[in-house]
C-alpha cells in the first residue's frame, strides 16, 4: 500500500473513532438524563443504542486487524493501530456502564419516588464532564491535558465512597422491602459512574501512548 493510501486508512480510522465517541457522549448525556427524571423511554433508548455502539466498535477493531495483517505497518505506525483499538475498546465499555445505569434506572422507575441524592448529579456531571475533556483531548492530540484529566478521578472515588457507605447503612438500619430495593440499585449506579471515570483513566493513558509510545499508570 502506498504511503498516501496508508495514511488515508489511517485517518478513515481515527473519524471512525471519534464518531463512536461522539456516540458515547450523547449516552451519557441520555443516560443522566433518564437518571434525573426517572424517565423509562429515554433509559430505553439508551439500552438500545448499545448494539450501534457495540458494531461500531467491531468495525474498527476489524480495519486494524486487516491494516495490521496485510500491511505490517512498523514503528509509530503500529502503535497509531494499536492506540486506536485500545481507545475503541474504552469506549465500548463506556457505553456499557451507560447501559447499565439506564437499566437500573429502569428499576428505579418502578420504585416509590423519592428524590436522588445530591452526589448522583455531582458524579453524574463530573463522569459527563471527563469524558466530554478527554474526548477533547484525544482530537487534539493533547498528551498532556490527558494527564491532567486522569489526575481528577480522585473527586468522583471519593463521592461514590460516601454514597456507597451511606446506603449500606441505610439497608442495615432495617429498612421495607423497596427502599432496600432503591438503595442496592443506586449503589450500582454509583458504582457504574463511578467505573466511567476508571475508563476515562485508562484513556488518558493510551493518549500518552498514542502520541509518546510510553506506556504510564496515571490511576
Amino acid at each position: 500500500m502506498a504511503r498516501a493510501a496508508f495514511d488515508r486508512e489511517l485517518e478513515t480510522l481515527r473519524e471512525q473513532l471519534l464518531r463512536m465517541a461522539g456516540l458515547v457522549e450523547s449516552q451519557i448525556d441520555q443516560a443522566l438524563q433518564a437518571l434525573r427524571t426517572f424517565d423509562r423511554e429515554l433509559a430505553d433508548q439508551v439500552r438500545g443504542n448499545d448494539q450501534l455502539l457495540n458494531e461500531m466498535f467491531r468495525e474498527i477493531r476489524e480495519r486494524c486487524f486487516a491494516i495490521i495483517s496485510t500491511q505490517q505497518p512498523v514503528a509509530r505506525d503500529l502503535r497509531t493501530l494499536m492506540g486506536v483499538q485500545y481507545i475503541a475498546a474504552e469506549l465500548e465499555r463506556i457505553g456499557d456502564y451507560t447501559v447499565r445505569v439506564a437499566r437500573f434506572t429502569t428499576t428505579l422507575a418502578g420504585l416509590p419516588r423519592t428524590p436522588l441524592r445530591a452526589e448522583f448529579g455531582l458524579m453524574g456531571e463530573l463522569a459527563r464532564q471527563q469524558v466530554c475533556d478527554i474526548l477533547d483531548a484525544l482530537i487534539e492530540h493533547d498528551q498532556e491535558r490527558a494527564r491532567e484529566i486522569a489526575a481528577k478521578d480522585d473527586e468522583i472515588d471519593r463521592l461514590y465512597h460516601r454514597v456507597y457507605d451511606d446506603l449500606l447503612q441505610e439497608i442495615g438500619s432495617g429498612v421495607d422491602s423497596d427502599t432496600a430495593l432503591r438503595s442496592v440499585t443506586l449503589m450500582l449506579v454509583a458504582h457504574n459512574l463511578e467505573r466511567i471515570a476508571d475508563r476515562v483513566t485508562n484513556v488518558a493513558e493510551d493518549i500518552v501512548f498514542l502520541e509518546t509510545g510510553q506506556v504510564v499508570e496515571l490511576g
